[in-house]
């Protein structure tokens, strides 16, 4: 028998996904996107059931389970941990450096030598204080949201898959010995994410994810320095690996949908493959 939850409204439906409210599964069709989250049509409202001592224990339970979102609290500690590193290794707080800084860095001309893990390591490396918190105050938001709907097993593929398309972006738009660092790939993967999510609950890309998407483009496109092209190819990594885990989620075709995502990642790694090969140095 499967353990996949099923909807609450629709028994003969599979889904990953519940009410952020009362807990219950709730399958697309019944998804409503809230600023607190996803919920069930039973909680779309303000005033839409009465809520119960029962539920309003589980409502808790849920929020505390979502606040403590695991796999998002391990990437933020990993970040700050590695940032203190190299503000240590380097010249200081705003000033990081030092050797992890240059080990891990994404620069073409040094992954065309073979130091592939760049395409990695770098999501974890920042430029400043002011870098690091904005990504991070970005990846707690966006990953209790993202973490509680897909489930951390999702969420870590999304995430992954999204900073190597990025890395991969960001190398197609900067030359061969450009520095790029930084989660931003990733969380703009997040963003990605958000959109099919909330697209799959209002019907319509037209909401808060889309928002988000025109500021921060408005913001990577009038400032300097900024990798135009890690933000790009994170986006579409974290839309395409999403709507793919999203759309073949019910039983037999999860596979599917974790190929697709899986996929997306191997073909960031292609194009990066190509776009070093094609340094002349």
């Amino acid at each position: 028998m499967s353990d996949t939850p099923h909807c609450y409204r629709h028994p003969g439906r599979e889904t990953l996904v519940s009410c952020s409210d009362c807990g219950r599964p709730i399958c697309a069709d019944c998804m409503t996107y809230a600023p607190v989250g996803i919920r069930c049509p039973d909680h779309a409202n303000v005033g839409g059931v009465k809520p119960t001592p029962a539920r309003t224990v589980q409502s808790m339970q849920r929020r505390t389970r979502s606040i403590a979102a695991p796999a998002t609290m391990v990437l933020i500690a990993v970040n700050v941990v590695v940032y203190v590193i190299t503000a240590a290794q380097g010249g200081g707080l705003n000033v990081p450096g030092g050797q992890l800084f240059a080990d891990w860095a994404l620069q073409g001309a040094i992954i065309s030598t073979g130091e592939w893990w760049r395409l990695v390591t770098a999501m974890f490396l920042h430029g400043s204080l002011l870098h690091l918190a904005f990504n991070m105050f970005a990846l707690y938001w966006l990953g209790n949201i993202i973490e509680d709907a897909l489930g951390t097993p999702r969420f870590i593929l999304v995430y992954i898959v999204s900073g190597l398309a990025g890395s991969a972006g960001a190398l197609w738009f900067s030359s061969a010995f450009a520095v790029t660092v930084g989660a931003s790939g990733a969380i703009f993967g997040l963003i990605g994410a958000l959109l099919i999510l909330e697209y799959l609950a209002t019907g319509s890309f037209m909401g808060q994810a889309m928002i988000l998407i025109l500021v921060n483009f408005a913001f990577t496109f009038a400032v300097p320095g900024i990798s135009k092209g890690g933000h790009i190819g994170g986006l579409i990594g974290g839309i395409v690996a999403t709507y793919a885990l999203m759309r073949y989620r019910h039983r037999p075709q999860q596979k599917l949908g974790i190929l697709v995502a899986v996929a997306v990642g191997v073909l960031s790694l292609a194009l990066a493959y190509m776009r070093v090969e094609s340094y002349v140095l």
